[in-house]
């Protein structure tokens, strides 16, 4: 076994790229190619790829560092085999690396200068391919989509300007997106935009037309400045130079609809994902750039119910800010990014979802009896046998019995989609915030396989290493608070989900039998479900099927 260093490759940037999300952790296996960290930069987000197979043995980038080419990003422990491949690959692949990547494709966009002679721009540096060298007044030219470092089509995911719209040099046009990174295309010249050749949604390659610009005069034409400036000199300036006036002109000169979207790629697809236009959110990033911060500041005000464009329009009162220092000693900490989902998604279910909860108890006094007489079996197993397995099952009969909840409302609530799997999210409380990973085909697996996947879930939960598909396809969840649950609560629905189990602490209660008071071990139950596609009398029959299996778990085998 040897161990390899994996470094940042050339991203065409001189300044290094922001880490926005670690991909893997310590212990984690990895393939060539699979992708370790995930870089931003001002035009473009990639992930950073291992170039062995290996185990992760240490990881050298946090979330937030600033990475420049070379910057050490993981070490990987690899057979001697892998390793000596690795050491003997073609020096040329790592030299064209610069080319590749859409980072370094946009980087070199901004490094050149605009009026390079053409002997000094070859193919793969062109920043955007066009019908002639640029547009001079009144003249038109055709925008192509540039090298991008693949002959593949990418997907076209926004078009940044409208016809009659008036660009810069240097102002996005177009974003794309491939399955590694996205990246801006940017106007090679300033000019009015005349005609969209694409629309969202086109997969285009390099060569491929997007628009047609028409050029200009230049602004400053009539008013010379003095011949000492450095202005005057025979060079044109690098775009990168003027490019911060010529945004700023373009503003002022544009329509804001147009011109106040200043964003990356990874920011413009967060903002697809909350489905909030960049319109109307306010960059706090340099030249007014739109960062991370800036859409979840603006989403969490529209949940709020504060002003924040016309998404806040629910007529939910603002909460006021306080200032809790005036009261005494205070301490701001930043919520964990799980924290911080798991409270939006909450919210969001909470507004959309019309929630009805029932109550009820099971009597799990033989069931409990059960469960103490295999406990000498679960040690030889070497595994743990809590109530949530059994709980769990009963679900999934409950579940198959009672199709209606294991369904989804789609297109729009128009139609009601059954599924023909059982999948059961359970709630883990972590360290870092409440996540829910999903036990599959519960339906099919035996008591003891539920134990078991129950504790590994919840290992890998407390230690952050669930994947997203861990969490993926619930068709109901269970939450459980256990010892300390106190005597119920009311759980909010998962949407897309329908239903949603709340179990509390069962405790010692007096139950009459007919003849006299006998002490029974009660368990509280609290059933959250969605009015639009479960009613009482669904919700009724639910829990009396779900209560009878949990008192007769004999019935589990029916």
């Amino acid at each position: 076994m040897s161990k390899q260093q994996v470094t940042v490759p050339d991203i065409g940037g001189a300044e290094g790229a922001e880490v926005i999300e670690v991909l893997v952790a310590v212990g984690d296996e990895v393939s060539v190619d699979q992708g370790l960290i995930v870089l931003e930069s001002d035009k473009a987000s990639m992930e950073i790829p291992s170039t062995v197979a290996g185990r992760v043995v240490e990881l050298l980038a946090a979330t937030g560092q600033q990475l420049a080419e070379g910057a050490p990003v993981a070490v990987i422990e690899v057979a001697q085999e892998e390793g000596v491949a690795a050491e003997e690959a073609p020096a040329e692949e790592a030299a064209s690396s610069d080319r590749g990547t859409p980072a370094a494709v946009a980087d070199e966009q901004d490094s050149r200068p605009v009026d390079a002679p053409a002997a000094e721009q070859t193919p793969a540096a062109t920043p955007v391919a066009a019908s002639g060298q640029g547009a001079s007044a009144g003249s038109e030219q055709t925008v192509s989509v540039p090298d991008i470092g693949t002959d593949e089509a990418v997907e076209l995911i926004e078009i940044c300007v409208a016809v009659g719209d008036t660009v810069a040099e240097g102002d996005s046009l177009v974003a794309l997106e491939s399955d590694k990174a996205s990246m801006e295309v940017p106007a090679p010249s300033g000019g009015e935009v005349t005609e969209l050749l694409v629309r969202v949604g086109d997969l285009v390659k390099q060569g491929d037309k997007l628009l047609v610009l028409r050029g200009s005069p230049p602004a400053a034409a009539s008013t010379p400045a003095p011949a000492s400036t450095p202005e005057q000199t025979p060079a044109t300036p690098p775009a990168s130079a003027a490019k911060a006036p010529a945004v700023a002109a373009a503003r002022e000169a544009a329509p804001a609809e147009s011109s106040g979207t200043y964003a990356g790629p990874a920011v413009r697809k967060l903002a697809r994902e909350f489905g909030v236009s960049l319109q109307q959110v306010t960059g706090s990033g340099p030249r007014g750039r739109i960062v991370k911060e800036d859409l979840h500041q603006f989403v969490q005000k529209a949940l709020s119910g504060k002003p924040a464009g016309a998404v806040a329009g629910a007529g939910i009162p603002a909460i006021p800010e306080v200032d809790f220092a005036k009261f005494g000693p205070v301490e701001r900490i930043e919520r964990s990014k799980v924290d911080k989902l798991t409270a939006a998604n909450m919210q969001r279910s909470w507004l959309n979802v019309p929630h009805v909860t029932q109550f009820d108890e099971a009597d799990i006094t033989a069931l409990e009896e059960f469960r103490a007489g295999l406990k000498p079996e679960a040690e030889q197993r070497g595994t743990r046998l809590t109530p949530l397995p059994f709980i769990l099952k009963a679900c999934a009969v409950a579940l198959r019995d009672n199709p209606r909840f294991n369904s989804s409302l789609a297109d729009g609530g128009e139609q009601l989609v059954y599924k023909g799997y059982i999948h059961i999210g359970m709630a883990v409380d972590t360290p870092a915030g409440l996540v829910v990973p999903v036990i599959r085909d519960v339906d099919r697996k035996t008591i003891w396989e539920l134990a078991e996947e129950v504790l590994e879930l919840a290992a890998r939960a407390r230690d952050r290493k669930l994947s997203p598909g861990d969490m993926q396809g619930g068709c109901f969840t269970v939450s459980s608070l256990g010892s300390i649950g106190g005597n119920g609560f009311t759980p909010i629905v998962n949407a897309p989900e329908v239903g949603i189990l709340g179990v509390s602490r069962a405790d010692i209660k007096p139950v009459w039998d007919g003849q006299g008071f006998a002490p029974r071990n009660m368990l509280p139950l609290a059933l959250s479900y969605d009015h639009r596609v479960i009613n009482g009398g669904d919700g009724g029959r639910f829990m009396t099927r779900l209560v009878a299996l949990l008192g007769d778990i004999r019935q589990l085998l029916m």
